[in-house]
């Protein structure tokens, strides 16, 4: 028996498994240390109600024969995937058919698992700094992966690609720089992609915290994207479902790549990503839980829109905050304006010194008892910086802000 050998090429942890690991290894030390995490992306403020309503009525429902439910269709409910060809499409002018949606248990599976599709030479392209999981399922496929630096000299907006690429990662509101893309700045994706034959995997993860108006909250909304962009969205973060698992997936049926020719197979022309993706999920995905999509379908009631907004409004608060103070202390900071995140520049007033992401971390857990995120653990134009969320608690958010100023 042999590994595969690409794992091999990982890095030793994945990033997030590496902070908790030293997290835990100063508390192991320290434990009188309160220590308040800024760093994982992981939600505070509970399910609103109307999402618990239709937890208990779904979970009433599975205890009754007559209305108990067993395996469910791979592609999702059709209650579910109504609502979302409705509420987040249609509503904006967009034309998604019900069964080019398909649900699942969350944007990291789906966007790590829709690189399965690609063949092994295909050639990805990623910004850089980039959400881990982009890279890493590449990487376990053997695949090249090539970087498109976002940094304050290009005002974290990437550029085209130099080489010819076939399939491009993109994350807008941008996961970890907190940073946009303007209806104009995506186009030029899309544009070259139509161009170029390359396909757009887009993360809207986080599209429900944009608050400008020039923000494209789907990669739809620009003409062309159907047939060159597949989009991942998630209800984690937006709904406090890190714990309940649900998102979806849009595969628009216009999207088509090379097919290939086999001894049982042609697929020498074009072949649907719609029907491909679907052939994938039937057969290593049995669906996400009743459970957590008669939940997912209760935030698009007026209750649940309105319940929503208020959390998102929350955790936006803490953005504000965060970023206000620390900009009034000295630190340069970008992000927090229509994503929970906050990109912040390692500052020269601590005893680590200008530049080291992990470095800084070190500093602020045992300093300040804050956890932040490495700035270099998303990549190389990461280092120099460190991610702040939002998805902390007021009282949190402002002890942590507090310890920070007092100690720099």
């Amino acid at each position: 028996m042999k590994i595969n050998k690409h794992y091999t090429e990982l890095s030793g942890n994945y990033l997030f498994a590496e902070i908790a690991r030293k997290v835990q290894a100063f508390k192991a030390e320290n434990p009188q240390a309160d220590v308040i995490s800024l760093g994982i992306g992981d939600v505070t403020q509970p399910l609103c109600p109307v999402v618990v309503e239709a937890l208990h009525k779904a979970a009433d429902e599975m205890a009754v024969a007559a209305t108990f439910r067993g395996y469910g269709p791979e592609r999702g409910y059709d209650f579910l995937r109504n609502a979302i060809v409705e509420n987040d499409y249609r509503s904006r002018g967009i034309d998604i058919d019900a069964d080019e949606v398909f649900v699942s248990d969350g944007a990291k599976s789906d966007t790590g698992n829709f690189q399965e599709l690609l063949a092994e030479d295909c050639v990805v392209a990623v910004t850089d700094p980039v959400y881990p999981v982009y890279v890493d399922s590449n990487v376990m496929a053997g695949r090249r992966i090539v970087k498109l630096p976002c940094t304050a000299e290009n005002g974290f907006v990437p550029e085209l690609p130099a080489e010819h690429v076939d399939v491009i990662y993109l994350c807008y509101p941008n996961n970890p720089t907190g940073t946009t893309l303007t209806k104009e700045q995506l186009r030029k994706w899309v544009d070259y992609a139509l161009q170029s034959g390359a396909i757009i995997f887009y993360d809207a993860a986080y599209e429900a915290f944009i608050q400008s108006e020039d923000v494209p909250h789907s990669i739809y909304e620009i003409p062309g994207a159907k047939e060159c962009a597949v989009e991942f969205h998630s209800y984690s973060k937006t709904a406090g479902f890190t714990g309940i698992r649900c998102g979806y997936t849009i595969v628009p049926k216009g999207v088509k790549s090379e097919g290939v020719k086999s001894e049982k197979y042609d697929l020498a022309g074009t072949v649907s990503l719609n029907a491909l993706w679907s052939r994938r999920q039937s057969t290593k995905f049995n669906g996400t839980s009743y459970l957590s999509q008669r939940a997912a379908e209760a935030i698009y009631t007026p209750e649940g829109k309105q319940q929503i907004r208020a959390t998102i409004d929350y955790y936006m608060q803490n953005a504000r905050l965060m970023r206000e103070a620390l900009t009034d202390i000295g630190f340069t900071v970008y992000g927090g304006t229509d994503a929970p995140y906050l990109w912040v520049k390692v500052p020269g007033l601590t005893p680590v010194g200008e530049g080291s992401s992990w470095g800084f971390f070190d500093w602020m857990l045992q300093n300040a008892h804050v956890v932040c995120t490495p700035g270099a653990g998303f990549g190389p134009s990461g280092e120099g910086y460190v991610r702040l969320t939002a998805f902390g608690t007021h009282e949190n958010t402002e002890k942590a802000i507090r310890r920070i100023t007092n100690r720099l």
